[in-house]
């Protein structure tokens, strides 16, 4: 009589890979110093219950609420003025660094150019180079440069998302059907017009989502910006911090997060409208 094995022959990989990914986590929480047990000692869960009463009721005066008012316009403007001079950057570096519009890869032999390479291999230099210093890094230097407010800010969002927008921007380029830009590059079309009836009706829907979604980190980036002097809910927050007012940070988080959630939700209706 045939009896089947109910033993799972998959068990002892998993296993090995769980312990694995243990002996490798370990020696990172123990370079990280990770403590759990300081939220059990009571010292500290009595310091955060006073600490949690203190949110409510969330403050709602009229003069708090016309300075959460401009605070909160403040972290828009910071984020939206970012995010255009990061355009002005992405685009084209996007462009540059991609084979999107190469006129070697439309050839019959795919082969990059040589010319081509060259440009490109400086300007996705660039683009690391922007992207690898975090925006609270950029507005430490601004601020120092600068002076305070949201002038720092700005542009530390603007050179940051420049290079994170422009590498993506180049990914997208390259994942989309090229065959119908090629097709219209063969046939003699310039490489402008080439890219805006190629590709950019078959990515426009993948990069206004990650633009959005880009523009909703720069709204939390210059809130995170704003506890070093770059002006916005960030400035705000650190202020009342300082001052115990639970109250009025439950009210800035609480603004915070409709700022989220604004964000999201234009995210979604833009890209159901283009797919």
């Amino acid at each position: 009589m045939l009896t089947r094995d109910s033993r799972d022959p998959a068990a002892l990989p998993r296993l090995l890979l769980t312990a694995v990914a243990l002996a490798l986590l370990w020696p990172g929480i123990q370079l990280a110093e990770l403590d759990l047990g300081v939220l059990l000692a009571a010292d500290s869960q009595s310091e955060m219950g006073r600490f949690v009463a203190a949110f409510w009721p969330p403050a709602h005066a009229p003069d708090f609420l016309r300075l959460l008012l401009d605070a909160t316009l403040q972290t828009l403007a910071i984020a939206t003025a970012g995010m255009a001079l990061a355009l002005v950057v992405a685009i084209p570096t996007g462009l540059l660094a991609s084979r999107a519009l190469s006129l070697s890869a439309a050839s019959r032999s795919g082969r990059p150019g040589v010319l081509g390479q060259a440009l490109r291999w400086p300007v996705r230099a660039l683009l690391i180079f922007l992207r690898s210093v975090p925006e609270i890094v950029w507005a430490l230097l601004f601020v120092r440069a600068v002076g305070l407010g949201p002038t720092a800010g700005v542009l530390a969002i603007a050179i940051t998302y420049a290079g994170m927008l422009g590498k993506v921007y180049a990914e997208i380029f390259e994942s989309v059907d090229r065959r119908p830009m090629h097709a219209l590059l063969q046939a003699g079309a310039g490489r402008l017009s080439a890219f805006c009836y190629g590709i950019l009706p078959n990515a426009a829907a993948e990069l206004t989502s990650y633009t959005v979604y880009r523009w909703e980190c720069a709204i939390r980036a210059s809130v995170v910006m704003g506890f070093v002097g770059a002006g916005g809910l960030g400035q705000q927050i650190d202020l009342s911090l300082r001052m115990f007012a639970g109250d009025e940070v439950a009210s800035m988080l609480l603004t915070f997060l409709l700022l989220v959630l604004l964000a999201d939700g234009l995210s979604r209706v833009l890209r159901g409208r283009l797919a």
